[in-house]
């Protein structure tokens, strides 16, 4: 079967359990999930929908959810999957081609990531106006291979990937919202500090292991994008640190962010564009 055939029917089944089309798609990363809980909808778990990868990472509940959300209509994923899950990019971004299938034409993701701005601190949160992603540079974007389906151009302009209209939004609301570009990592494993300070070298204030080929495909697939970071450790950059960043450390820094994320969420979502609108 073709992409194109496997996404209608993904959203065939999606479709049979709420008929309510989304305006925004929302992406709920690591540990981020219950911001979902406040959907008033229909959940459906991952495993049920036709060809949807499911989340193996632990934080991830692997579940759909179609419903409204602060007065809007939602499509969110409560939980994601990665690349380092053992993915191929096209599985890993199949979920959002899905919702952007479904009529959402915003995407608004969130992620854990680590610091390495010298100014972030655990349990801020950070907009991404950019990113770098050496595995895609490398050949891992999710737009390889076959483009025929009539799901987006060949060639995606990245210029302006996270929509500069939708930044200056989230930063009205909260003014105290800053931004940095995002360096993407493959992961599982935690980057050593000479990676970070490439990273530093090329600008990069946040580091992470998600979002970017998400990113691709949705501007593939037209949607305008607005993406945030949870920072849940300072990523380390000095082999004499006696810091050694940890799973557990992500998880309780985690619980911190929860209910700031809530509250910018609460008024970002309702304030965020119509559908089609420019």
């Amino acid at each position: 079967m073709t992409l194109s055939a496997d996404l209608d029917a993904a959203v065939r089944f999606i479709r049979s359990k709420s008929e309510l089309p989304p305006e925004i798609s929302l992406v709920l990363g690591s540990g981020l999930g219950p911001l979902a809980e406040n959907i008033d909808g229909v959940a459906i778990p991952y495993a049920e929908i036709p060809h949807f990868p499911v989340s193996t990472a632990p934080g991830h509940a692997g579940r759909l959810i179609v419903g409204t959300l602060f007065g809007r209509r939602v499509v969110a994923m409560q939980g994601r999957v990665h690349l380092y899950e053992g993915y191929s990019p096209q599985d890993v971004v199949f979920p959002q081609r899905v919702m952007a299938r479904l009529g959402a034409t915003t995407a608004v993701f969130t992620n854990a990531a680590g610091g390495i701005g010298k100014d972030f601190a655990v349990g801020d949160l950070v907009l991404i106006e950019d990113h770098l992603s050496l595995a895609m540079a490398c050949g891992l974007d999710p737009l390889r291979g076959d483009n025929s389906g009539g799901l987006g151009q060949r060639f995606v302009s990245l210029n302006k990937a996270y929509d500069p209209e939708l930044i200056a939004l989230a930063q009205s609301i909260s003014p105290g919202l800053t931004r940095a570009s995002y360096a993407h990592n493959v992961g599982p494993s935690f980057e050593p500090p000479a990676l970070i300070r490439m990273f530093q070298a090329m600008g990069c204030g946040l580091v992470g292991m998600s979002t970017v080929p998400e990113v691709i495909a949705a501007r593939h697939m037209g949607q305008r994008v607005l993406a945030l970071s949870a920072v849940t450790n300072i990523a380390v950059a000095d082999l004499a640190s006696d810091h050694v960043t940890s799973e557990e450390e992500v998880w309780e820094s985690v619980k911190i962010i929860q209910p700031k994320l809530l509250a910018l969420m609460k008024s970002l979502i309702p304030a965020l564009p119509a559908s089609g609108a420019a």
